[in-house]
């Protein structure tokens, strides 16, 4: 077997069961159930956020960290982590230990930047686009197992919402020893990165032969000066393309808008008077799905024609998602929450989809890390500052959270609104063609 095909069976596997969480899609309901008997209001003001800000706090180091340790510590940090988590929702019943698992969970969540970037630290360059295609089959292989399993076990009274953190801890514990199984990494993308020369970066990754393997990864130093200059060069040469910008923007703010709308959706759904069984992980897992499959067809839109449309595609798109997000704020019919959450998801993978990929396109090699986390930085700074307005200073409830929720995007697509306007004003002034950049 090639070396980059065994390091994607194992990353891959490690993957599935990371995600494989059949008691997240219920999480909500478990907490405030019979087992641990917290308010919605305890969950929703003193348990949630604390996940957020340790989230956002955390990101920056943990992205510095990962670099520096060279990805494989803190791929198994993460799982060391779900297992610290899952092991206080199942055996401690105080509300200052949940609190205490968000700080861990926040770290777990940040922790995926050392998934996402370890393969292009050890993978040809080559083999990129496999590698990455195959990380995210596991990843919603992973989450769809995981609905579906819970949705059966659950619906079928095999196990009660407690018990299914069972299977979450279980598969925790297995990605640890999945972990284990990576190669180190001799080489980092920023402060164990290989010096500059046209000869060696052509020729670094995985080969074949172990002998010349750790020859290159032998002339990798760590060095803070080199990381720092290679930082700001990424940094500077990214965001001072207009395309790049373009679609971080929307990247950015639309995840930092899905991240609420995801976190808080279950408190949401246990606000609707007609709630008469629990769908939430055959939601999940439709959603997955679907998700996965709108994903598939953005890598299609590709065409010059969709490029010159791209910002009222962004302002449609955006102005979809508020509108479904104020309607499930306002329903008392579950299927139509469910469905609103459902079309909103698919929406945003879609998207999210073509953003990542326009921005990939424009960006120079090794530098997709640092942008990846620097939009996902900014998300999440929008994300604290809407839950310390809305929770924290406002204490707004549930239904007028999803309202605002709903504002935000339509917020965002009135944004692009006016930049669609004016971009088409400037090219019809200038007498250009608009096309593609």
């Amino acid at each position: 077997m090639e070396q980059w095909l065994r390091i994607s069976l194992i990353l891959c596997t490690f993957g599935f069961f990371r995600e494989f969480r059949p008691s997240e899609p219920f999480v909500s309901d478990f907490l405030m159930g019979e087992w641990r008997n917290v308010t919605e209001d305890q969950v929703n003001f003193e348990v949630y956020p604390i996940g957020t800000y340790s989230t956002l706090g955390l990101l920056v180091i943990v992205f510095l960290i990962t670099d520096i340790l060279r990805y494989k510590p803190i791929i198994i940090a993460s799982s060391i982590a779900g297992i610290i988590i899952w092991s206080i929702l199942l055996w401690t019943t105080s509300l200052l230990a949940l609190q205490i698992s968000q700080f861990f969970y926040g770290f777990y969540f940040a922790a995926e930047v050392a998934y996402y970037t370890y393969m292009y630290a050890k993978v040809e360059k080559s083999q990129y686009q496999k590698v990455t295609g195959n990380a995210r089959a596991a990843i919603l292989t992973g989450r769809f197992s995981a609905s579906i399993c819970a949705q059966a076990l659950y619906s079928f009274d095999i196990m009660n919402l407690r018990e299914l953190n069972y299977l979450t801890l279980g598969a925790q514990t297995i990605s640890l020893f999945v972990g284990f199984l990576l190669p180190s990494v001799g080489r980092s993308l920023y402060f164990y990165s290989v010096p500059n020369d046209d000869t060696q970066n052509s020729s670094y990754g995985t080969d074949n032969s172990s002998q010349s393997d750790t020859k290159k990864e032998f002339k990798s130093r760590f060095s803070t000066r080199q990381a720092t200059s290679l930082l700001w060069k990424h940094f500077i040469d990214s965001y001072s393309n207009p395309t790049v910008v373009q679609w971080s923007f929307w990247w950015a703010l639309a995840m930092g808008g899905f991240f609420l709308v995801q976190f808080y959706v279950q408190i949401l759904w246990m606000a609707v008077e007609d709630r008469d069984h629990l769908f939430n992980a055959g939601v999940e897992a439709i959603l997955t799905a679907f998700g996965a499959l709108s994903a598939f067809l953005a890598g299609f839109l590709t065409s010059k024609t969709f490029r010159k449309y791209d910002m009222w595609v962004l302002t449609v798109c955006s102005l979809l998602q508020g509108i479904m997000i104020v309607i499930s704020s306002q329903t008392n019919q579950i299927y139509i929450a469910y469905t609103m959450y459902v079309l909103f998801g698919v929406i945003f993978s879609f998207m999210i989809t073509l953003a990542t990929a326009f921005v990939a396109q424009e960006l120079a090699d090794d530098s997709f890390a640092l942008i990846f986390g620097i939009n996902t930085l900014i998300a999440l700074i929008f994300q604290t500052i809407i839950t310390l307005v809305v929770m924290s200073w406002l204490n707004l409830n549930i239904r007028l959270q999803y309202l605002i929720f709903g504002c935000y995007f339509i917020a965002l697509s009135v944004i692009y609104l006016i930049a669609s306007v004016v971009k088409m004003i400037f090219y019809k002034n200038s007498g250009i063609q608009q096309i593609s950049e």
